[in-house]
């Protein structure tokens, strides 16, 4: 689609999001899913918008994931079908979860079995039953089991407790990207069918088997145990994905439109958007890239950020194929990483059919 010139006294620097393209990105994610017999619980990390969660849920998604409590507090308000993937620890995340099970059935990763402890006696005190994935290491090496023997005690330990439902295995295989290699596939295969297999023969079904992100959800059927995956960025895409060959540029649907307030050199001009605004995550793919894509200056490099200023520089030898830029002219920016870049925003400008309607990040700061 074409981004359209906004009004001049639209504030910057503003996070826009494509209407148009989110909900492609949504149909496109839900297709492949109801293609390959998976259920989509997508990550509501990346939008932290009710609005964007109902999109979809209304697509065909059959749940929602979150990273936080308070996330999943806000996110019941489109779904009452919740999984917290990150270990529920501290008194004040566990009374607000089983707080929340009143209303709603919600699961939960656990990795341990002080976790399980701590949920089992939570959930019997507030007469709720809590789901229970295990969370297992299948390669990227930060929450999980990462011994196979152990995963399946800790599934056998859940299938036993009064308030705790034994669903299955969670997984996140963030250490497999695009154009990983055959052996990396088989060996995440390999690690989940080992211990589904061996619950099985203990007379306990794993129904869910859930994984998958954003880099490498549409491969996600070449492992045959997955039913389930969690992608979050694909709603909105940003220039990880770009670069790591996941979408085209015109699938980003959350850009930032950035003001050029100072030209003190010819190759080198500041806009409005510094860390506060994109974050200062580098590109994953290629680190020493900068801090973003500049629509309008696409060989340029956001070199430096402070937390107000974002300093883009041109190549010396590619200045005279640019018009060069002038204080108060616009431009479009695709952040690195736009999961980040929506957090540190309050509201987002919601572009559809023309016309901009603030919408609120409804989980934005949700750290419990």
């Amino acid at each position: 689609m074409e981004w359209p010139l906004l009004d001049a006294d639209q504030p910057t620097p503003s996070l826009i999001v494509s209407a148009e393209i989110a909900r492609q990105n949504i149909a496109a994610m839900q297709q492949y899913c109801d293609l390959h017999r998976l259920r989509l619980r997508p990550h509501t990390k990346t939008h932290k918008s009710i609005a964007m969660a109902k999109w979809q849920i209304e697509a065909g998604a059959a749940g929602l994931t979150v990273a936080k409590v308070g996330e999943a507090e806000k996110m019941s308000g489109a779904s009452k079908d919740l999984l917290l993937a990150y270990p529920a620890i501290g008194p004040a995340r566990v009374k607000r979860l089983v707080a929340l099970a009143r209303d709603n059935a919600v699961q939960v990763a656990v990795d341990s079995e002080a976790a399980m402890e701590i949920l089992q006696s939570a959930a019997r005190e507030a007469g709720v039953r809590l789901g229970i994935l295990v969370d297992v290491d299948v390669g990227f090496h930060r929450t999980g089991i990462v011994d196979p023997s152990a995963a399946i005690a800790l599934c056998q330990h859940v299938s036993h407790q009064s308030h705790l439902t034994f669903e299955g295995l969670m997984c996140f295989p963030g250490h497999i990207v695009p154009d990983s290699s055959n052996d990396l596939w088989s060996n995440y295969e390999q690690s989940l069918g080992g211990i589904i297999d061996s619950l099985h023969r203990s007379g306990i079904e794993a129904k869910t088997i859930s994984g998958g992100s954003t880099p490498t959800a549409n491969q996600s059927h070449r492992n045959k145990f997955l039913n389930e995956i969690r992608p979050g960025t694909y709603i909105y895409n940003d220039w990880n994905e770009v670069r790591l060959g996941v979408c085209q540029i015109e699938q980003c649907a959350g850009r930032v439109l950035a003001t050029v307030v100072s030209v003190p050199e010819r190759n080198k001009f500041i806009v409005d958007a510094g860390s506060k605004t994109l974050s200062s995550d580098r590109n994953a793919r290629d680190p020493d890239s900068g801090f973003g894509y500049v629509v309008e200056y696409p060989t340029a490099k956001i070199g430096r950020l402070s937390e107000e200023h974002g300093e883009v520089i041109i190549p010396s030898d590619q200045q005279e194929q640019y018009k060069p830029p002038r204080v108060g002219d616009r431009v479009w920016i695709i952040p690195n990483h736009i999961c980040v870049c929506v957090n540190l925003q309050s509201e987002f400008y919601l572009l559809e059919h023309g016309k901009l309607t603030l919408m609120p990040v409804d989980a934005r700061g949700q750290l419990i």
